[in-house]
């Protein structure tokens, strides 16, 4: 009875903060405002997004450079969860604060701070016209809003991946090398596999906030390139229309609720396990 009332506090959190703003943004989303004022139950919204090319150019411009960000993301940061998981550094503590402290610090003001260094007349390209390169662009473009992406999710691919390898029964890894079993052969049959639910969730922790954003393409690509993020923002924010906004937002929730399904079916059959 007592862990029951414990988790109230929780539930009514849970209720207030989760549920009924998801049942306002599935009522907006499945209804119209008609001329007479009234509202009405309506599947229009759904079909008006799925006939516009615009839109939809949009939803898969957001899927593909969030795929390649989480792919820059888990090429990097494998190799770096990896040696602090070893015995390679002392100070492995620090090192991970060090990952950690960054993401106490705003994403706005993060990404700002690259629109500032990366600049035509930034300290990049100041440092690169002393040995007489440049001024490159680096910014307004879609490398630019996929590096934003990459500097700012790169921690949440790292630090899943660092936390399995760690737990990480080593017994296995010094069999393999007992039985005379080469480093990369011991890395891809034994340590790479168990280290899968770290990676499916890394991969889900990236793709996620990737394919919803709409800050870091705003200000890393002076809002020429339109993300969903951005769409769905301007249809809150600028063209008041919550109902078309919600719309958006459901199609895009349903996005990311198959990423996580799919990404839980693969976490679920490997659980940590070989493939030897």
């Amino acid at each position: 009875m007592r862990k029951t009332l414990s988790a109230y506090p929780y539930l009514v959190w849970a209720v207030l903060f989760i549920v009924v703003p998801l049942l306002l943004v599935a009522y907006y989303g499945f209804t119209v405002e008609q001329a007479d004022g009234t509202v009405a139950f309506s599947l229009e919204n759904f079909r008006d997004f799925f006939t516009s090319e615009i839109y939809l150019q949009a939803l898969w411009r957001s899927i593909w450079m969030a795929a390649v960000a989480t792919a820059i993301c888990l090429l990097l940061g494998y190799p770096v969860a990896y040696y602090l998981s070893g015995n390679l550094f002392k100070n492995k503590g620090l090192l991970v604060l060090l990952l950690v402290i960054p993401m106490w610090m705003n994403l706005l003001l993060r990404t700002y701070a690259w629109l500032i260094l990366l600049d035509t007349k930034g300290i990049f390209n100041a440092l690169l016209g002393f040995i007489g390169l440049g001024p490159f662009e680096f910014l307004y473009g879609t490398h630019s809003i996929i590096f934003g992406m990459v500097y700012n999710f790169l921690p949440f691919m790292i630090l899943p991946i660092h936390s399995v390898l760690v737990k990480m029964d080593h017994s296995l890894v010094e069999a393999a090398q007992d039985l005379g079993a080469p480093p990369t052969r011991v890395f891809f049959k034994v340590t790479f596999p168990l280290s899968l639910p770290g990676v499916f969730s890394g991969i889900s922790m990236v793709f996620m906030p990737a394919v919803t954003t709409f800050a870091i393409s705003d200000i890393l690509s002076g809002r020429k390139i339109q993300l969903m993020g951005n769409v769905i923002e301007n249809q809150f924010l600028r063209a008041d229309n919550w109902n078309y906004g919600s719309t958006m937002s459901l199609i895009l929730m349903v996005l990311i609720l198959i990423t996580m399904f799919i990404s839980s079916k693969y976490d679920k059959g490997n659980e940590g396990g070989g493939l030897l």
